[in-house]
């Protein structure tokens, strides 16, 4: 991720100068110590990136150790980095993209797909990790810059967030990874999780193992002595045992990203919901509304800013924020970019 160029602090966000120098320093020891943070245009460079988890590494005398983990909880402040990256290879051997939802952390596998909620403003967004940082001891996540702007962060420079990961999209770019697969290849699988659609690659059928087993030879049979004469019973047609028949499970297509709402009204007392624009028009909210129902229950609210009423479409509501997230990133890959997850 880092190779030890500084950035001006105007570029990046407004966080404070030594802050500036201690990343870095610590960017400087990261790429000596993490074999895959090459420089940008090397001709090493793997374009594509490969699934890695490392071994334990030091900055600022602080041990690290990553670990292969698909139910990560974590709270802390994130920060985000930008234009000065930008290109640059990061730690597991892609292309730094500051356009696109990625993020750094200094242990988990990569890739893994992790949500990131801003607590001060409840904003989230689902972010993919193919990279090591960031080493400020404060901080728990470095953002790209659109992961950043998403939850409102680029001013500031960071924020209270909460990280947590999605198990079922973090195995699909495991899956992908292992394979060769690259970003795209790695958020379509994401998206085929979302839809319900997505089938693990097929594993190599083990080999059956032979063993050899020592049979006894059979004792010699018993002398047959007369059995003594037994009364015969009339049989009872009712008395015989019920036929059991196999009842064949049904094949479902698992969850859709429609399913993920509670029910079939929308209860803006509480829940999450996935807002895809808000317009000046009730005409032109309609507009939406219609093009956007195939993902989900739909609603108009109406509020107001700056003294002007605003009509807001939302699906919803959702249970968790996880649920709101995938119906969100789904809606951004298909052209809605103002999508984005709020909480009532």
């Amino acid at each position: 991720m880092y190779d030890g160029a500084i950035m001006p602090l105007a570029i990046v966000s407004p966080r404070p100068a030594p802050l500036m120098l201690v990343r870095a320093g610590a960017a400087i020891l990261l790429a000596a110590s993490l074999a895959a943070c090459g420089s940008s245009g090397g001709k090493g460079m793997a374009q594509r990136g490969a699934y890695k988890i490392g071994a334990p590494y030091k900055i600022d005398g602080v041990t690290y150790t990553p670990q292969e983990e698909f139910n990560h909880v974590e709270t802390g402040v994130a920060s985000w980095y930008g234009p000065g990256f930008h290109g640059k290879s990061t730690a597991n051997g892609e292309p730094y993209d500051q356009s696109a939802r990625t993020a750094a952390h200094r242990t988990l596998q990569m890739p893994s797909i992790v949500r990131v909620t801003n607590l001060d403003n409840g904003l989230s967004t689902v972010v993919r990790v193919n990279d090591r940082g960031p080493f400020a001891r404060s901080r728990v996540i470095d953002l790209s810059r659109t992961a950043a702007q998403e939850l409102d962060i680029v001013r500031n420079g960071t924020a209270h967030v909460r990280i947590e990961q999605l198990q079922a999209e973090s195995l699909a770019v495991k899956d992908v990874a292992i394979q060769g697969g690259g970003p795209a290849e790695q958020q379509a699988a994401v998206a085929q999780v979302a839809s319900g659609r997505y089938a693990p690659p097929p594993q190599p059928a083990p080999v059956p193992v032979q063993v050899a087993t020592y049979a006894p030879p059979p004792p010699p049979p018993a002398p047959v002595q007369p059995a003594p004469a037994q009364p015969v019973w009339p049989t009872n047609p009712r008395s015989a045992p019920a036929e059991v028949v196999p009842v064949a499970a049904a094949a479902g297509n698992g969850a859709t990203v429609a399913s993920l709402a509670t029910g079939t009204t929308l209860q803006p007392a509480n829940g999450f919901y996935v807002q895809t624009g808000a317009f000046s028009t009730a005409e032109n909210a309609e507009r939406q509304r219609d093009a956007v129902r195939s993902y989900g229950l739909s609603e108009i609210s109406q509020g107001s800013t700056g003294g002007r009423d605003v009509y807001r479409v939302r699906l919803g509501p959702y249970t968790t924020s996880d649920a709101a997230g995938i119906v969100a990133d789904r809606l951004k890959r298909s052209g809605y970019g103002d999508a984005r997850v709020v909480a009532n």
